[in-house]
């Protein structure tokens, strides 16, 4: 069962090559397409030398959201899997063959991911939302799918600045797929490195969570107050908190409208 990984990178020159080293000792057959976003720095020529090494590592270029770097990474796989694993990763050796296992038992899989890097950015939880009994924000780190699902499901919205995971993951469950967690397909992923791009992620992801609202309409009634009550309150959870809610407000007033081509659904 051949698996396409595919990963979105732009300007990850320092984590590129960690990644590279994690995929190339994976359990084959497997095949991992890196989609550059035009990077400033040495990705390419980094992932270009591993593909001279590895034929299975292939390098494109395409410009875009990172929504419409995955689509254009599904659209030339060779697999009918498909993973999507970011480019500041590192996966675990025996993550191909867990994954393969779990997808005779669903059309999704997400793995489990864990954080590493500033212990308090660590120890963030993410802010679940549930459909139809099913978790759908599980990060695309480390989410693979049947590539026949994905295409059903119509593939990432690319107008998504962020949360393109949370939509693709609410249309593939509202067509009849089941999200299959599996905690022993292991990628780590590292946490933000700086208090700017933390609190720049924070920042898109309450926009991202606007653009859900927008195009699907009110989520509150997927959140779980009583789990959200549960977790420990922190310093960094409240101030994360604060700086989404600031981007959640910021698209609302004035970020892009959603495309006339795009129904608004209320399904939630």
């Amino acid at each position: 069962m051949l698996i396409s990984v595919v990963t979105t990178v732009r300007n990850e020159e320092r984590n590129i090559s960690d990644f590279l080293d994690s995929m190339v000792v994976q359990e084959q057959p497997i095949e991992v397409i890196i989609v550059d976003a035009h990077s400033h720095d040495r990705t390419v020529q980094i992932a270009q030398d591993y593909a001279s090494r590895y034929p299975f590592v292939r390098v494109v270029v395409h410009g875009g959201t990172r929504a419409a770097g995955r689509d254009y990474g599904v659209k030339i796989a060779k697999g009918d899997i498909v993973a999507f694993i970011d480019g500041d990763a590192i996966v675990n050796p025996f993550w191909a063959p867990r994954i393969r296992k779990a997808m005779s038992m669903a059309n999704v899989v997400a793995g489990r991911t864990i954080q590493i890097g500033h212990e308090p950015f660590e120890d963030l939880e993410r802010v679940e939302l549930i459909y139809r009994g099913y978790d759908i924000t599980f990060p695309s780190t480390n989410l693979t799918y049947r590539k026949e699902a994905f295409l059903a499901a119509g593939g990432f919205d690319e107008w998504f600045i962020t949360a393109e995971d949370i939509d693709l993951n609410l249309r593939a469950v509202r067509a009849g797929n089941t999200i299959h967690y599996e905690k022993d397909a292991i990628v780590y992923h590292r946490t933000r490195g700086t208090i700017y791009d933390f609190f720049r992620q924070a920042f898109w992801n309450g926009a991202g969570r606007k653009q859900l609202t927008m195009k699907h309409g009110a989520l509150w009634g997927s959140y779980s107050p009583v789990e959200m009550f549960r977790r420990q309150v922190t310093l960094w959870s409240l101030l994360r908190l604060s700086v989404a809610l600031t981007g959640y407000l910021a698209y609302k007033m004035f970020g892009k409208r959603l495309p006339a081509s795009q129904s608004h659904i209320k399904s939630l």
